[in-house]
């Protein structure tokens, strides 16, 4: 199996020890420290448990946060370590 399918869906997504861990349909469970996502970090409980699945499974949305996080982009690598600068832009 190709670690980067980007065919991969988010099929549930649970948070422990300043991680996120995200269950794909495909069985894999990929484990993320929250601090790689800035505006998650500094969620509180009740704000990081209010997200959607979004697209079928390729992202998740926190609307409160104005955060989206794509499979995708999980699998790559790709995390807004800097949102900050990125907000500033």
């Amino acid at each position: 199996m190709d670690i980067l399918n980007f065919k991969s869906l988010a099929k549930n997504i649970k948070f422990e020890n300043n991680e996120m861990w995200v269950e794909l349909l495909d069985g894999r469970t990929l484990g993320v420290p929250l601090s790689y996502f800035p505006r998650l970090a500094n969620a509180t409980d009740s704000q990081l448990k209010n997200y959607i699945i979004s697209g079928g499974g390729i992202g998740i949305h926190w609307e409160e946060l104005d955060e989206d996080i794509s499979v995708r982009g999980l699998l790559i690598g790709a995390f807004d370590l800097n949102s900050e600068s990125k907000e500033a832009a």
